[in-house]
């Protein structure tokens, strides 16, 4: 099975991109230390949800925090560019992102219900299928297997720092186009625009933003899909003109007002959650579905979002 898995991602990516992000997988995935944008990996410590559990029990807040934690919100986010062309005007995006399935069950059993009574043109999931960062992922694949019956296609994806490699081949099999420092161009008419995505950046720094922006006309729209949004300023110079991310989950457990704990990230907090913008690029961080570590929100409730393409 696993050396099916090596074969198939050989034959999807090419061997070094495969030798390289397996090689990767195998001398960091548990690095608590060292690895990565940031030095501390507070998410990859065994013990970890077992503290952060405890407390919230002893205080009497862990049923409230699950409970908030199946609270999902739509928001919707206008995005406004020169460069949209008028057939695109309305075009509708909805984003998923850090669904981590095999922990967030209640998260998920009120998106399913949720996803249907949504309009949107294409969806995209901006990473972090998987609750833990290593070991094993089946659970995390019939989850997304699940989720991807409630889901209108076409979805395009990218991986997260929770999320392993080996999971690719299995995901483009629900219908995912993943896109690895690669790009797609989507069409109406004569008019396009390009979407893009890169590999981990936060975790395993496997991100090559040159690959991903390869050939895509300085005139035309362009949105680069990136699990962190800890790499804007690269995005930004490399000339995308929106970059949607996940991964921060707004600090998913916050104090009053939604002022984050920790946003495990390295970047202004004002990046941190809902729209930004640096230089000309727009951004959106979304506060992510799922929950990580432990199934509780406090002051961030979870969201989906639907982004509008409006031409300025």
């Amino acid at each position: 099975m696993e050396q099916d898995v090596v074969v198939r991602l050989e034959q999807r990516l090419g061997r070094l991109h495969a030798r390289l992000r397996l090689g990767l997988e195998a001398d960091h995935e548990a690095q608590v230390f060292g690895q990565g944008i940031n030095y501390f990996h507070f998410e990859n410590l065994p013990w970890s949800h077992a503290i952060i559990q405890g407390c919230l029990r002893i205080t009497g807040l862990y049923g409230r925090g699950r409970s908030n934690a199946t609270k999902i919100r739509v928001r919707y986010n206008q995005i406004s560019s020169p460069k949209i062309r008028a057939s695109f005007e309305g075009f509708t995006i909805l984003q998923l992102s850090d669904l981590h399935v095999d922990l967030s069950g209640k998260a998920m059993d009120r998106l399913h219900q949720l996803l249907p009574t949504l309009n949107y043109d294409i969806c995209v999931l901006t990473g972090d299928y998987r609750g833990q960062t290593f070991g094993r992922y089946e659970a995390a694949l019939d989850g997304m297997a699940s989720l991807c019956r409630f889901i209108k296609k076409p979805i395009y994806g990218v991986l997260g720092n929770h999320d392993t490699i080996r999971m690719l081949p299995a995901l483009e099999e629900m219908g995912i186009r993943m896109l690895l420092n690669e790009k797609v161009a989507i069409t109406r008419g004569a008019d396009c625009i390009h979407l893009a995505g890169v590999d981990d950046a936060h975790f395993y720094r496997a991100d090559n933003l040159e690959r991903a922006a390869r050939d895509i006309p300085g005139d035309e729209f362009s949105i680069l899909l990136s699990h962190t949004p800890e790499i804007y300023r690269q995005a930004a110079h490399a000339e995308f003109d929106v970059m949607l991310s996940g991964h921060t989950h707004g600090g998913q457990i916050c104090l009053p007002g939604q002022v984050p704990v920790s946003l495990d990230s390295v970047l202004p907090r004002r990046f941190g959650a809902g729209p930004w913008k640096y230089h000309k690029m727009l951004g959106y961080t979304s506060v992510g579905v799922g929950c990580s570590i432990v199934p509780v929100r406090f002051n961030c409730p979870p969201e989906v979002t639907i982004h509008c393409l409006l031409s300025a």
